[in-house]
């Protein structure tokens, strides 16, 4: 099994073994370590819907952090209306130790 589709925080990650990937923040402390959903694995053959319900993605929780900061602005011409707010998102870094 060369690589598997998970799915954590409501989005899609393509992920390997060994590799190392951000996703939406998860409430676990550094070092512990977490199943991922696996939606699909691929590799000599895919493996999608119920034959992958047995198939397990171990990972490790590497560190926390926020992205960089965007901003978002709103403005309505001739109407004097604008608005300046930034965001930074949370995420969390997993190292994926193993597919299946």
């Amino acid at each position: 099994m060369n690589y598997a589709i998970i799915r954590t925080g409501g989005k899609q990650f393509r992920v390997e073994s060994g590799a190392t990937v951000r996703v939406p923040s998860i409430d676990k402390q550094a070092g512990e370590a977490i199943e991922l959903e696996t939606l699909l694995v691929g590799g000599d053959e895919t493996k999608v819907g119920e034959s992958v319900a047995s198939v397990k993605v171990a990972a490790t929780v590497v560190e926390h952090g926020r992205g960089d900061k965007i901003i978002v602005f709103k403005k309505k011409r001739r109407k004097q209306y604008k608005r300046k707010q930034g965001h930074r998102q949370d995420y969390t870094t997993l190292k994926i130790e193993s597919i299946g």
